[in-house]
């Protein structure tokens, strides 16, 4: 009998299993725009530690092992900045990115505060660009990195009643 992902939201004993899951998630983006130094590469595991303190962060677990991430901040603008959304690779193309945000719009959109989701990714992340997309987002802006990278920010609003829980 196979077991089960579940979405909870993430400790701080999660925190390096979280890193060591975006080191690996992140090799194919730093390969993908010849950029090893990407922050994702390069964060600390204080950072970590301090986000999961901060704001709000999600895992996904088969068993005991972090199979997947997300995380956000809500700004004071009511602005949900939802970040690093991660899938180990063998886990990919089965939906489950879908549910992590799916799961965080859901945990951050509950208490109605929320008005808007804002994330970005690179112009050449075309996976991360169709699931995006695929969940309602739409591009609001591009920002030049370097030549390599162009960073496309994408957002979406919270319509309403959507998260009213069903009866």
């Amino acid at each position: 009998m196979g077991m089960s992902v579940t979405i909870s939201e993430a400790t701080e004993q999660d925190a390096e299993q979280i890193l060591k899951l975006q080191y690996l998630c992140y090799q194919s983006e730093a390969e993908l725009y010849g950029d090893y130094s990407i922050e994702p590469l390069t964060q600390p595991l204080d950072s970590i530690k301090a986000e999961l303190r901060d704001g709000s962060v999600l895992v996904a677990r088969l068993g005991d092992e972090v199979v997947a991430s997300v995380r956000a901040t809500v700004a004071s603008d009511a602005t949900a900045h939802i970040n690093k959304l991660i899938v180990h690779p063998r886990m990919q193309r089965h939906g489950l990115g879908g549910r992590l945000l799916n799961a965080i719009e859901e945990r951050l959109g509950e208490d109605g505060t929320v008005r808007r989701f804002e994330l970005f990714t690179g112009h050449r992340s075309e996976g991360n660009l169709r699931l995006y997309r695929k969940h309602g987002y739409a591009p609001v802006g591009t920002e030049r990195v370097h030549d390599r990278l162009t960073m496309v920010t994408l957002s979406k609003d919270v319509a309403a009643n959507a998260f009213v829980a069903s009866a």
